[in-house]
């Protein structure tokens, strides 16, 4: 009996190491600044996987913001020796991200140094101002950028080349307007955008539908079109259309959520699958079209072949504009 007691400790550490890992909690990361619509992307997997066991994980999601270089610090950060592997970590993206890839804003970043885990919807460009603004159309706006370009500061999440200066260059040079006049006012994230719109600090802003949809809804802007091939609905059924007012520019975005590269392939799966099952459920769909975004659900290696084609496309387009490294 004395001998089996003495033995008890040594064994002790082999039973410990033969326990099942403790639950870790889930973490989503917005490579930007709260407000905007990375962030909804992230609040929208929180909601998705509330209806979700998944096991491994403790807890509710986790909301973190890391923002810095439109994107490359939070893209950064996970493709560290220490984070790479994190099984629980999800970083939101959207079209613009492969944008950022396409033009080497992320350094010498690929699409394939990531895992790209599911695109929970898509919302589209749009251009808006404030509620009091004197410009009631998108014909009034273009008016004045003909007239006065200097005097219309445009507020744009990223720098040159990001897709909200690239939607307003569009509208632009399709109405006769060198892009090259116009005056952007580089922040970080819709978020901080729309709070300079409010401050007056810019008198326009180009950016999403989703973001747009949260300060119609409380009468902080006027929404003078939206890039999208027809009329959406909800909030914003009421605003044109850029194609009916004769712009025709259209650009929709992907959103959703990747991983880090070396995340083991059966974690990675287990997300896979997870959200493949949240995104089925009505409630998901209720949840997506209050966010403002629209029906498009991809997952796994049909995410992937679609991230690889789209950063391969907007390494053409800005090729052909000039806004390639």
């Amino acid at each position: 009996m004395l001998r089996s007691l003495l033995l008890l400790p040594c064994l002790l550490p082999v039973f410990a190491g033969a326990q099942v890992a403790t639950p870790a909690p889930v973490e989503c990361v917005v490579p930007s600044k709260p407000g905007g619509a990375m962030d909804l992307t992230c609040k929208l997997a929180k909601k998705g996987l509330g209806q979700e066991s998944v096991a491994g994980v403790a807890g509710p999601m986790r909301i973190s913001y890391l923002p810095g270089g439109i994107g490359a610090v939070a893209w950064h950060s996970m493709g560290s020796q220490r984070r790479r592997a994190e099984a629980n970590t999800l970083v939101a993206f959207s079209g613009g991200s492969l944008l950022n890839l396409a033009q080497g804003k992320f350094g010498n970043a690929k699409a394939g140094d990531v895992r790209w885990v599911a695109a929970l919807g898509a919302d589209y460009g749009m251009i808006a101002v404030r509620s009091d603004s004197p410009y009631k159309s998108l014909a009034d706006l273009i008016a004045a950028l003909r007239q006065h370009p200097d005097k219309v500061l445009i507020g744009v999440s990223g720098t040159i080349g990001s897709q909200d200066w690239l939607k307003m260059a569009l509208v632009a040079r399709h109405a006769g307007i060198d892009p090259k006049v116009l005056r952007f006012v580089a922040l970080e994230g819709g978020g901080e955008v729309f709070t300079a719109m409010q401050a007056d600090y810019v008198q326009v802003v180009s950016g999403d539908t989703s973001e747009a949809t949260l300060n119609a809804s409380a009468n902080h802007a006027r929404v003078l079109a939206v890039l999208s091939e027809k009329r959406l609905p909800g909030v914003l059924a009421g605003v044109p259309t850029a194609r009916e007012q004769g712009v025709d520019v259209v650009w929709p975005i992907i959103r959703g959520v990747w991983m880090g590269p070396q995340v083991p392939e059966a974690d990675y799966q287990r997300w896979v699958a997870t959200f493949e099952r949240a995104m089925a459920t009505p409630q998901f769909a209720e949840w997506r079209a209050q966010a403002g975004l629209y029906p498009f659900a991809l997952t796994g290696p049909k995410l992937t072949a679609y991230v690889r084609k789209a950063v391969d496309e907007y390494a053409r387009q800005a090729n052909e504009l000039g806004l390639m490294r």
